[in-house]
């Protein structure tokens, strides 16, 4: 199995910049898409960024020439710089990772998810 373990969320005012973590740990055969979602107070949770393993990235309409995702498949870890927030992007932000089990299965692990708060 696959854990997943996120860092780097906290409080910062509109306009500053935010850079969140994500680890994977266990094994696995690959570790394969890595995406970051989040989710609002009384909102459904939503796909912000998802990068592929050759490093296809697709991003959520709002955040597009904001937040940036990269990741380092030799650590198994995906990043995401967020810039110029905005209050909006307040949300819990939450990293999955789709990964092959050594039987061939396909699977997803999420993190425990980290808060983002941005002030006005």
């Amino acid at each position: 199995q696959v854990q997943v373990v996120e860092s780097g969320g906290g409080l910062v005012q509109t306009g500053g910049s935010l850079r969140l973590s994500c680890a994977a740990s266990g094994v696995a055969f690959s570790i394969d898409d890595m995406a970051w979602y989040r989710q609002a107070p009384g909102k459904q949770r939503e796909l912000v960024a998802q990068i592929t393993t050759y490093g296809s990235t697709n991003y959520l309409d709002s955040v597009k020439g904001r937040f940036t995702i990269s990741r380092d498949n030799a650590k198994s870890t995906v990043w995401l710089q967020m810039d110029s927030l905005k209050p909006e992007d307040t949300a819990v932000y939450y990293c999955k990772m789709f990964y092959t089990t050594t039987a061939y299965r396909h699977l997803e692990a999420w993190g425990q998810g980290t808060l983002v708060t941005v002030s006005s």
